[in-house]
């Protein structure tokens, strides 16, 4: 069985956090957070509100802008998710952080993964977060669940590729969202050096 967690750690230590950006972006964190369940590892997914300010409706993760008091991504990180569904930043076991990662909507995203215990009694801010759900891992990792979509901006002759994940019970992985998933299942599958 794969450990997840402490391959996770072991490739994330080594790695550099930030990304080169084509514009300047908003910065902000997402927590990437993992349990496991009946002997398997899961991502936990949020689906935004249609009520908030930025991707309404849209499967995310617990995160948003990194703010002046946030001493560094992972607090940020923390806070939000602590916000968003309750989830403390004591029962969080931080792996490590991912390549940051720019948005067509001009957000610099910086995605730290983490552990959570599990069953975990969240508690969802009814004005961001509609819904929770978790995917297992080995369902991400199935290429067959993925696609790549072209998406024309109003830029002449321009198109711009957006991953999107078949639809699991119901729920849409797409974007931004889908980019950092897929980042994660990279690190899975790198060889150890």
């Amino acid at each position: 069985m794969l450990d997840v967690p402490d391959l996770l750690r072991q490739r994330l230590t080594h790695r550099p956090p930030k990304a080169q950006s084509e514009w300047e972006g908003r910065p902000a964190a997402v927590l990437v957070p993992l349990y496991k369940e009946n002997g398997g590892w899961y991502v936990l997914f949020t689906r935004r509100t249609d009520t908030v300010e930025d991707h309404r409706g849209q499967v995310s993760f617990p995160g948003g802008l990194i703010e002046t008091q946030d001493e560094s991504p992972e607090q940020a990180a923390l806070r939000e998710a602590e916000e968003e569904i309750g989830i403390r930043a004591e029962d969080v076991q931080i792996l490590g952080t991912m390549a940051s990662i720019p948005t067509i909507t001009q957000f610099i995203i910086s995605p730290i993964v983490g552990t959570i215990p599990w069953p975990y009694p969240l508690h969802l801010n009814p004005e961001e977060v509609a819904a929770v759900f978790g995917v297992p891992i080995e369902w991400l990792a199935d290429p067959s669940n993925v696609e790549i979509r072209q998406w024309k901006p109003p830029i002449p002759n321009a198109t711009i590729p957006i991953h999107y994940f078949r639809p699991y019970e119901g729920e849409v992985i797409w974007g931004a969202t889908a980019r950092i998933t897929l980042c994660l299942l990279e690190l899975l599958r790198e060889p150890d050096e």
